[in-house]
């Protein structure tokens, strides 16, 4: 076997019994760390203490770990300018946590008639959004509904870590000056890590 010494220096090839002595010798364990390579490579380290660091950088990998989410915003073709300025609010602040929405215009009646009306809404929508986000999947119809998905220009990893720094600041900032209420600074980085929910349709 291929031989890895306690401080990751080469030992070179030698036979089990050589290995296990050293071992011995070091009060290590010898680990495979390379069952497939020719000829199989061994360390010699403290196993437990590799176990318990392997299990910490997994537990890192999940925490760090994106999940996509795909959020959705529902519109009717005659939306009231203060509700529309409302809405792209939320769909704003989703693309800013680097998740996807899908926008839903909903039709009802004679309005089934009038595609257009729901087409022009969404493109004017992907517009205001696009420092923000991408159309991914162009306007199409849906029964009584129109859908179009929006992907974000940042990745959800990014908008993560973006988050994570802002809550740091905030909390930074709250120790260099005492006089802002920690009250005033827990809700803030609350506010910052909520999950947001779409609103009740319109």
């Amino acid at each position: 076997m291929r031989l890895v010494g306690p401080s990751g220096e080469q030992v070179g090839i030698v036979p089990l019994a050589k290995a296990l002595e050293l071992a011995q010798e070091y009060d290590l364990d010898l680990v495979e760390v390379a069952a497939n390579a020719r000829p199989p490579v061994c360390k010699l380290m403290d196993y437990g203490k590799f176990k318990y660091e392997s299990a910490m950088k997994a537990r890192e990998a999940r925490k760090n770990q994106a999940h996509t989410v795909i959020k959705e915003m529902k519109l009717r073709p005659k939306i009231d300018p203060h509700d529309y300025d409302t809405k792209k609010g939320h769909v704003v602040r989703f693309l800013k946590q680097g998740d996807k929405v899908k926008i839903t215009i909903m039709f009802r009646g004679r309005e089934q008639s009038r595609p257009e009306l729901g087409y022009r809404l969404l493109q004017r929508l992907a517009e205001d959004v696009q420092d923000l986000g991408f159309v991914e999947s162009n306007p199409k119809q849906d029964g009584r509904n129109m859908i179009m998905v929006l992907g974000p220009h940042k990745k959800k990893t990014e908008a993560m870590a973006e988050a994570r720094q802002a809550q740091e600041a905030r909390k930074a900032e709250a120790k260099a000056n005492p006089g802002k209420s920690q009250n005033a600074a827990d809700t803030e980085a609350a506010d910052a890590e909520a999950p947001a929910e779409a609103p009740a349709e319109a």
